[in-house]
């Protein structure tokens, strides 16, 4: 530090400032929301921080100072953070017959009050289910108002909820469904979904989780100032304590079930949260299995925002998986990937 300039001094001060956030960030996945409400928040910020250490370790490089080395043993303790954040490379095998292709997708209501200013949404999105022509479809954020037929789908299991407004969630699947079922969550509008779908000679257990939304609107970077900030700070960490039961319900109720699963949908929470490690467990997440990029799955202005998922079981192979970050029809992307599952030995 003495042979630093004063503005590397001050430089290296945030520098250590950042390392320490960021050390917080890891270890917060590990820690219930209910414990540190306020804390949890700091989770959708740890890409930024990584960020920044990245900067840092840059900055400190050019001039080969060795304050480099904080910088870089936080990146190298964080390793795993990075790669449920960006991906270099992604992955895409040649199609097979056997190949099963599942997407989903929040569908925010096909547009039913006009966020977007198109009423041809619904349409396109109907469209764009044709065009990838998917397996298994999970939609999150469903109403039947818009009146699609997907008749490629012979099976189907939607569950809706509301008086006035009906929304809920839809499974559509061209393999049978012998069973299905609904985890209600208590004092939420949202729910989870599930079919067990026959597969060839096996079954797989299918969930479309849609979980405590923290309201956020993509557009609060134009009119938001000190007071709202601190009112969305609460909401925020209100929603993360909320997601943390509704978690928990469904890990109880997935030690449950004797076939192999799939989890997608909505979980409103980054990959650096306790309700995502919480859900995972030992499954394997298709977007690090396969994907590339940011994996951004929510229109968020400025930031990459991955809050959609695909969680398969350890047998299950993912041979694509892709976010169609061009196609704004919601205020998330649609996700398609495509699995191969094993024959049982």
């Amino acid at each position: 530090m003495k042979k630093l300039s004063w503005f590397n001094k001050a430089v290296f001060i945030l520098n250590v400032l950042v390392a320490i956030g960021t050390l917080l960030g890891y270890v917060l996945p590990f820690l219930a929301p209910k414990l540190f409400p306020f804390l949890s928040v700091f989770t959708l910020i740890l890409p930024s921080l990584i960020l920044t250490n990245f900067v840092f370790l840059v900055y400190w490089a050019i001039q080969v100072k060795r304050q480099m080395i904080l910088s870089a043993l936080i990146l190298v303790l964080g390793i795993t953070f990075i790669t449920k954040f960006y991906k270099i490379t992604g992955k895409n095998e040649p199609t097979e017959p056997s190949d099963i292709v599942l997407m989903t997708y929040n569908v925010r209501l096909f547009n039913l009050f006009k966020w977007i200013p198109d009423e041809f949404v619904p349409q396109k999105i109907k469209e764009f289910v044709d065009l990838q022509d998917p397996d298994i479809l999970c939609l999150q954020e469903y109403s039947k108002g818009a009146a699609l037929d997907f008749k490629q789908f012979p099976y189907k299991y939607i569950v809706s909820h509301g008086e006035k407004i009906k929304t809920g969630q839809a499974i559509y699947s061209k393999y049978r469904i012998i069973d299905k079922g609904e985890i209600n969550l208590p004092n939420s509008n949202n729910n989870v979904i599930f079919a067990d779908l026959v597969i060839d000679s096996d079954t797989i257990r299918v969930y479309s989780i849609h979980l405590q939304s923290i309201s956020i609107s993509p557009d609060i970077h134009e009119k938001i100032d000190e007071e709202k900030s601190k009112r969305i700070f609460r909401r925020i960490s209100n929603a993360f304590t909320e997601q943390q039961m509704q978690s928990e319900l469904i890990q109880s109720h997935m030690k449950d079930a004797t076939h192999r699963k799939v989890i997608c949908g909505d979980m409103n929470n980054s990959a650096f949260s306790y309700v995502y490690s919480n859900i995972k467990g030992d499954l394997k997440d298709a977007f690090i299995e396969a994907g590339s990029g940011f994996g951004k799955s929510y229109d968020f202005p400025y930031y990459p925002m991955r809050i959609d998922y695909v969680f398969v079981d350890p047998s299950i192979e993912v041979k694509s998986f892709k976010t169609h970050s061009d196609f704004r029809n919601s205020d998330h992307f649609p996700i398609v990937t495509r699995l191969v599952i094993p024959t049982r030995d």
